[in-house]
């Protein structure tokens, strides 16, 4: 037990400091269902440690948050006319001023009878016109409009309307969009249906080369590093006199869920849903895991790599859910 539990320390500790995708430890004969022994192998690039997006999951996106205006400082209630009537005030003694400022002269430069007529004037309009204020307060607290005694009322704006305008900034584009431009700036001719066509053939070429034991077959759809990971993979099984069979595929979907550019790579993900009967015998025929009759529905993730531009893609990596 000792034993094990360090070996599966080391193997985590590998895994870590390589930045590989290793593959989960495996016992028994599960190791050998369909190829790649239905484990997760193989370099993603930087995004080796996260998990690939579902077609059913929202891609990330890029647009800004929508901005919302600045609502207009409002003036309400009895500071508005108190400023309204000192302003009036001060108004009016600067007019008072301009017309009888020369009538001072004849009461010794003081205050002239207009003027002090006028001033008194104002000042009986202002107290007037807090008091109304005062006394109209409860009747407009609830909003903008104005109730008057006629029974008239003033426009009171739709807050339901205002609230509806907010300004949204234009969507921008997800993750999986921007990566698909950043390929078509080197090849102007991808295209993710494509993709997927070419992605489900290389399915099936490995597929076989898998059941088969011997993935020469299939070597040029392989990164160097998938093609040994594989190979040796088929050797255990040579080795174990065993044969992991793979009939009647049918794959439900394939869809592109990433592409990305880094290092002068192209890199796209493509989900795999499909079924087959998937069973390991000995090589005399004898079934040793799995079932001849009840086929097996899975999904996988494979992602390929190739240089920047039109050139062939090759798998690189293989991962589970």
């Amino acid at each position: 037990m000792k034993h094990q539990l360090a070996a599966t320390t080391i193997a985590l500790m590998l895994a870590t400091t390589t930045g590989v995708l290793c593959a989960p430890l495996v016992t028994g004969d599960t190791a050998w269902a369909r190829a790649g022994g239905g484990s997760s192998g193989g370099s993603r690039g930087s995004r080796g440690f996260s998990s690939p997006s579902s077609p059913t999951s929202p891609n990330r996106s890029t647009a800004p948050a929508p901005m919302q205006p600045s609502p207009a400082p409002q003036r309400s209630g009895w500071g508005a006319g108190l400023m309204g009537g000192l302003g009036g005030l001060v108004l009016g003694g600067l007019i008072g001023s301009m017309l009888f400022g020369g009538m001072g002269g004849g009461f010794g430069g003081g205050f002239g009878l207009l003027e002090m007529l006028l001033l008194g004037g104002l000042a009986y309009f202002a107290f007037s016109f807090l008091r109304r204020r005062r006394e109209a307060q409860p009747a407009i607290a609830g909003g903008y409009g104005t109730s008057y005694p006629g029974g008239g009322q003033t426009w009171s704006p739709d807050r339901s309307a205002a609230s509806s305008a907010t300004l949204e900034a234009p969507a921008g584009p997800t993750d999986l969009q921007s990566g698909i431009g950043h390929i078509r700036q080197m090849d102007s001719a991808f295209d993710s249906a494509r993709m997927a066509t070419a992605a489900s053939d290389v399915f099936f070429k490995v597929q076989a080369a898998w059941t088969a034991r011997d993935m020469g077959s299939a070597r040029d759809s392989l990164t160097p590093e998938m093609y040994d990971r594989m190979q040796a993979q088929c050797a255990d099984l040579k080795a174990q006199r065993r044969i992991n069979r793979l009939e009647n595929i049918a794959v439900r979907s394939t869809d592109v869920t990433e592409a990305w550019q880094e290092q002068g790579q192209d890199f796209v993900t493509v989900a795999f849903v499909a079924s087959v009967l998937d069973y390991t015998t000995d090589e005399s025929g004898q079934v040793i895991d799995g079932s001849r009759t009840e086929p097996v529905r899975f999904e996988e993730y494979w992602t390929f790599v190739r240089p920047v531009g039109p050139h062939a893609w090759r798998l690189s990596a293989i991962q589970q859910p």
